[in-house]
């Protein structure tokens, strides 16, 4: 029955137009950025590498690869892709009560749970395939226009440099983490879907949300770095970041396979894991105590 219920909550997600232009536009976004790099990356990286210049000798010949643009993409486009996903997420239970349809699926032979988990695995299903477009032109469309070399990490005043051959697996473990901290939106968004009668409201919430949370987080405000940050959602979003930082020797060579701190990935992957249940939750509770008006 919850698969069927599932399969249902896929089609309506797929048949609307609005599912296939957020496509679209990441891959337009993408090739965009492609070409830009490819008609005037020296500059892009002089510009990207501005603080580090006095500190280090940066070969910029080497640096344009198919690696550093698809680093330079995800920086550009996943701070951006939580819209996309609100416009999917906040609209599952909101846009069917708006349409009178919601009575109507509350009263099938399903549980009101079981509603709201399809529609959760739906929009999760959603994340997945829009990262993995994503990952096929930031990733292998990159490789294809620019090659492959060693990847150049640039953090504050250091610099990381990673194997050719110990870089795949580090896009592969910071899109599974994306997709765990898109899925907290999609939770989030599903969340405010149940309070609201049309797909407006729970829409614009998830973005303020995320607007908020993340301009305290660069507010760099003692307060805020000492209560807030720690648990916002939005800090731990960019966990996927850490793949890309490795350890050192003591002469400064790196280490292949490292990951500077493990911990601090772990314990991101935990609170947004955390979050997602608690929006989940929510959304569960309400939901099944909800009067169905329409």
């Amino acid at each position: 029955m919850f698969l069927d219920i599932l399969r249902i909550e896929l089609f309506k997600v797929f048949k609307r137009p609005r599912t296939f232009i957020a496509f679209g536009a990441i891959a337009l976004i993408i090739l965009l950025v492609q070409f830009a790099l490819k008609v005037n990356g020296k500059d892009f990286i002089q510009l990207y590498t501005d603080s580090q210049a006095d500190t280090f000798d940066i070969p910029y010949d080497k640096i344009l690869n198919g690696y550093f643009v698809c680093v330079a993409v995800l920086h550009m486009i996943l701070i951006h892709v939580p819209l996309l996903i609100a416009l999917i997420a906040g609209d599952m239970i909101s846009g069917e009560a708006n349409l009178g349809t919601l009575r109507l699926l509350a009263g099938r032979p399903v549980t009101r749970t079981q509603l709201i988990l399809a529609k959760f695995g739906a929009s999760t299903v959603y994340v997945i395939l829009l990262l993995a477009w994503m990952s096929l032109f930031a990733l292998l469309g990159s490789i294809l226009l620019f090659g492959k070399e060693d990847l150049v990490v640039f953090k504050e005043n250091d610099l990381h440099i990673i194997k050719n051959s110990d870089v795949l697996w580090r896009f592969f473990a910071a899109f599974i983490f994306a997709a765990l901290a898109l899925t907290a939106i999609a939770a989030m968004a599903l969340m405010f879907s149940t309070f609201a009668d049309n797909s407006l409201g729970p829409i614009v919430a998830t973005v303020c949300v995320v607007i908020v949370f993340t301009i305290v987080q660069q507010l760099k405000v003692p307060v805020f770095e000492e209560t807030v940050n720690p648990w916002s959602f939005t800090t731990h979003m960019l966990g996927w970041k850490g793949f890309f930082y490795v350890e050192k020797t003591a002469e400064g060579a790196t280490i292949n396979g490292s990951v500077e701190n493990a911990g601090a990935l772990v314990r991101s992957g935990l609170v947004l894991a955390g979050y997602i249940i608690l929006f989940l939750l929510i959304s569960i509770v309400y939901f099944r105590k909800k009067d169905i008006l329409s």
